[in-house]
């Protein structure tokens, strides 16, 4: 189980001049430091990863530097949501001057989207830009974080408030490393694998109601699954890499999961992935009382992530939730909110959604206040 899987899959992020590959399969980070002497001949390299990715993968990836002459540093950091902050960005960018990392080195994101997020900011801030790898360790990042290039930190105003795009020169997702995810993780990254097909695509949503059970127990569907979601943002980020028009497609449930996850103090209480299924359940809700979807259509899309152990109601998350107003502040801080105008993914159906702009916040606040009345 530890060679690299003959089915390697590689999907190309189609960017003019500055394109990169999404390589997919079991043991590729065996191949990393192989991988960047191609890329970059002669270079060095800072691997950015937090304690718990450490414990699992990091000696794994120095070994695969070594191998390829690659000298090499290491920076850690704290587990969790909380290190995509202020304090911890700083730390990062100063761990990384004081290796005396040059502008034709590379820093190596080694974790989920917290760690991807964060190193991935550093590098595009330190010395003004530095190339930077994505080798996600997590689910969500192997299908979401880690493609497309935002990168950023969160602020007491809400989630990802202060960033930049800055695309990798390469994803490595090696689906070995999910091995060591704890369920509940594999759980929440699963989120933004069915959120693909409820963007855009029915039948890859039918595929994964047929083969979800595969895709977590670790067989050919979860590299599979992987792979098309891959393809499905890279064809987006490829039309719209500034989300200036349907990127924003890839945001569906994020406007309500956002201010859920704020709600809960971007901790434990609520992983980002839980928080996105009962935000996207939210959205089809939604868009059943504005008249545009089908009940049967949302509740299709609920069982679906309710059968694969996600949560689906506000009433689900642990502790308290800010009532009515407290939750449309949270809303309102929303990056997709546009002078003062309220703008939500909303949906026609399953794999029919589309920007909605102009939504007036009085039907927001009654649709939540129904919602929290449910409880």
């Amino acid at each position: 189980m530890n060679e690299a899987s003959p089915a390697l899959m590689q999907v190309r992020v189609d960017l003019a001049g500055r394109g990169y590959d999404i390589a997919i399969g079991r043991g590729l980070l065996a191949e990393l430091g192989n991988r960047l002497q191609e890329l970059r001949p002669g270079t060095s390299a800072v691997i950015v990863t937090d304690e718990r990715v450490a414990q699992h993968h990091l000696s794994a990836a120095l070994s695969a530097l070594e191998s390829a002459g690659i000298r090499s540093s290491r920076v850690i950091v704290p587990a969790g949501e909380a290190s995509k902050s202020f304090p911890q960005f700083q730390e990062v960018c100063d761990r990384l001057l004081e290796t005396r990392i040059g502008r034709s080195d590379l820093v190596i994101a080694l974790g989920g989207g917290v760690v991807g997020d964060l190193a991935g900011f550093a590098a595009a801030t330190v010395r003004r830009g530095l190339d930077y790898v994505q080798v996600p360790t997590t689910l969500l990042a192997q299908v979401d974080s880690s493609v497309g290039g935002k990168t950023g930190i969160n602020a007491r105003h809400g989630k990802n408030m202060i960033g930049a795009f800055h695309q990798p020169i390469l994803v490595l997702a090696d689906t070995a490393l999910l091995d060591t995810l704890p369920p509940r993780e594999f759980r929440a990254g699963y989120t933004e694998v069915a959120k693909y097909g409820l963007i855009a695509d029915e039948r890859f949503f039918a595929w994964l109601e047929a083969n979800w059970p595969e895709v977590f127990s670790g067989g050919p569907a979860r590299e599979q699954a992987i792979a098309a979601s891959c393809r499905a943002k890279a064809a987006i980020v490829a039309r719209d890499e500034l989300e200036t028009g349907d990127r924003a497609l890839l945001n569906l449930g994020h406007t309500f999961g956002h201010a859920l996850e704020a709600a809960a103090g971007f901790s434990d209480r609520l992983l980002h992935g839980e928080a996105i299924a009962i935000g996207m359940v939210l959205a089809f809700a939604f868009s059943v009382r504005l008249g545009l979807a089908k009940p049967a259509d949302a509740d299709r899309m609920r069982r679906h992530l309710a059968a694969v152990g996600l949560p689906t109601q506000i009433s689900q998350i642990p502790g308290e939730i800010p009532g009515v107003e407290g939750l449309m502040d949270l809303i309102e801080q929303d990056k997709k909110v546009n002078r003062g105008q309220l703008t939500f993914i909303l949906t026609r159906g399953i794999g029919a959604s589309f920007v909605g702009t102009n939504i007036d916040p009085a039907e927001v606040q009654a649709f939540l206040a129904e919602k929290l009345a449910e409880q």
